[in-house]
């Protein structure tokens, strides 16, 4: 099958730190080729990916350097080269949100959507209702339910590539860890406290947005106190030491997370995940076999001493059934096939 897949132009593919969409859709690119598929990526210069790569920008948006760039117009010449070159594609798989959608509804049903983000925002409703041509993927079940009644296709959890993470099977055990964003809905003063009541360093690897910047101010005392180390982004390359020596990972949020791709990747070190009920969670952490659902900071701190005895190997196992690059792969091939065989009945009637 000849795939293209059209990338935020925000990170590098992958992203050479914080990043998830641009991850996810290096994980999947390189899975598909792996499956044998004939795969094109539509993102910046920087990308490293065994696919063909179009570069359509010169490097990632948010580490260049320039004061002054628009990302509407890099998506916009992005958009242009993708409709140049449509009919070399079986299937064209955007992960652009929304931005394509007026460019190319007269071959809607050869693409793929995923909407990677947060939709209980004003207006994505009316705008998804308006072009209902184009097949929806939602990342989890839960992200859905801001929008019902759009065109949802299926939901395809996310998965990672099971070579980049490494099973440590004898953590030193003597810290907690919180990866993402410090960020309102991230909550790392809920991971501070729930780490200062158990006793336990905390330490922390995360992006500061720019948008973000006043909430940074308000937890930086925090972030300096004894036993809490910040030691900012990190990479792939550092996430296995990172995650994989901790007692526990902390995903205190509070917000409807689509997803949380620090869940999986905890998981994949065998790191057993102690997780808020908010959004997705319920469907990502089996609650007492790869780590445990909480409503506050005390359950929290309970079963930080309960996690120590979740057998690590059978959470990796289970990462690697559920939640592997390959097996996110195999997922969208399936859709793919389906959307392009309903295509051909269509033409077939026509």
């Amino acid at each position: 099958m000849k795939i293209a897949q059209v990338a935020p132009l925000y990170e590098a593919v992958p992203p050479k730190l914080y990043g998830g969409t641009e991850r996810i859709v290096s994980f999947l690119t390189e899975a598909l080729v792996d499956l044998g598929h004939d795969v094109t990526l539509f993102s910046s210069a920087d990308a490293k990916t065994r696919a063909e790569l179009v570069a359509v920008r010169d490097q990632a948006i948010r580490l260049d350097p320039t004061p002054f760039k628009s990302d509407l117009a890099a998506h916009l010449s992005q958009m242009s080269e993708l409709r140049r070159r449509q009919d070399d594609f079986d299937l064209i798989h955007f992960h652009t949100e929304l931005i394509h959608l007026p460019f190319f509804e007269d071959i809607a049903s050869r693409t793929v959507t995923t909407l990677h983000g947060r939709l209980d925002l004003k207006d994505l409703g009316e705008v998804y209702r308006h072009w209902p041509q184009y097949p929806l993927v939602s990342i989890s079940d839960s992200q859905r339910r801001p929008l019902p009644g759009v065109s949802w296709a299926q939901t395809v959890h996310h998965g990672v590539d099971s070579r980049l993470f490494k099973l440590v099977e004898n953590p030193r055990g003597d810290y907690l860890a919180f990866l993402g964003r410090i960020s309102p809905e991230k909550r790392v003063d809920r991971a501070i406290e729930v780490a200062q009541k158990v006793g336990l360093p905390l330490r922390i690897a995360a992006k500061i947005e720019p948008l973000e910047e006043q909430y940074y101010e308000q937890v930086k005392p925090m972030l300096e106190q004894p036993g809490v180390d910040y030691v900012g982004e990190i990479g792939d390359d550092q996430k296995s030491e990172f995650l994989g020596n901790a007692a526990a990972l902390l995903f205190p949020i509070d917000w409807p997370e689509p997803f949380g791709l620090v869940m999986i990747e905890a998981m994949a070190c065998g790191t057993p995940v102690i997780a808020w009920n908010n959004g997705s969670v319920p469907e990502v952490i089996d609650d007492g076999i790869t780590g445990f659902i909480v409503a506050g900071v005390d359950e929290a701190v309970k079963d930080v001493a309960r996690a120590a005895h979740l057998p690590r190997q059978k959470i990796r196992n289970i990462f690697e059934e559920r939640f592997s690059a390959t097996t996110m792969a195999q997922n969208y091939v399936r859709l793919y096939q389906t959307l392009l065989a309903s295509e051909s009945r269509r033409e077939v009637a026509a």
